[in-house]
């Protein structure tokens, strides 16, 4: 099963023997999926149980998620069938409605054509008809990425990646919009890792794609952080954290689950494992 997107949102239930509808303040997540049957699922996850409780699987142009204009809170969606009179209705939980219309224009374009690879704006100042809300798996990659439960970083390493995000967020201020991992995992800050630290490479090397020279070398490597493919993989990750719907998966950093649920809280966690890592040697050394 591969996760195509997904974002907050809870469930609005009709209203008996009415056309209006609900919220329900249960806390929930739609995720775009294709299923292991190869067709493509919408899942609707209650958040709170981890649990999921719709799966509706839709069939190329028979879909269409789009708003309810008469809405009163004004961010209800429904997803209506051709093929039926079936009416799904969800309601946007993310806190920002800035990012609600870039998710519709990719959910529809998947509705009609499964394949559809869609290209997500990550820039801070993004518009409301263009700011992005939702994960998009790294499908733009021919060779699949290092995922976040198939790494298992080294202190140093946190350490390293602790000393570029103090040394970028110590220039910024309130006002500035919130740091993304594509301002942190740049060529500019990976490079000097692989000259610098070249014990590095067989540790990535198993996550590496197969048909490279064994082992690497660190001109290999600036070429693959330097390909879109490693830019969409980061751009993915990044997104999916922001949705915070990854929880457990992060776990493979050796991070608790709770770094999985923001941006924030998983640049925190890496920077108290790689306190943890420091203090640990000092104590070896003594």
């Amino acid at each position: 099963m591969t996760d195509l997107l997904a974002f907050k949102a809870g469930r609005a239930l009709r209203r008996e023997g009415t056309n209006s509808v609900d919220p329900s303040p249960t806390k929930g997540a739609v995720i775009l999926q294709n299923g292991e049957d190869g067709l493509l699922h919408f899942l609707w996850k209650n958040r709170s149980t981890n649990e999921v409780e719709e799966d509706l699987i839709l069939f190329p142009s028979d879909a269409m998620f789009a708003k309810v204009s008469q809405s009163t809170p004004g961010r209800t969606y429904v997803l209506k069938f051709s093929s039926s009179n079936q009416r799904h209705f969800f309601w946007m939980q993310d806190a920002s409605a800035s990012k609600d219309e870039e998710f519709v224009r990719h959910i529809n374009h998947y509705l009609e054509d499964p394949d559809y690879i869609p290209v997500w704006d990550t820039r801070p100042e993004a518009s409301s008809s263009e700011a992005s809300t939702s994960t998009s798996q790294p499908l733009a990659s021919s060779q699949p990425a290092p995922g976040p439960s198939q790494v298992a970083a080294t202190p140093e390493q946190l350490s390293r990646l602790q000393s570029i995000i103090a040394s970028m967020s110590g220039n910024t201020t309130a006002a500035e919009p919130e740091l993304a991992l594509t301002d942190i995992l740049t060529p500019a800050n990976l490079n000097p890792l692989f000259t610098s630290h070249p014990d590095l490479i067989p540790a990535l090397f198993p996550h590496l794609p197969p048909d490279l020279p064994t082992p690497p070398s660190p001109e290999v490597l600036q070429r693959i952080i330097n390909s879109p493919q490693f830019r969409s993989a980061v751009r993915s990750f990044d997104q999916a954290l922001r949705t915070g719907l990854l929880g457990n998966l992060v776990t493979g950093l050796g991070l608790p689950d709770e770094a999985g649920t923001g941006i924030e809280a998983f640049l925190r966690a890496v920077q108290d494992q790689a306190a943890r890592g420091e203090g640990e040697d000092r104590m070896d050394t003594d």
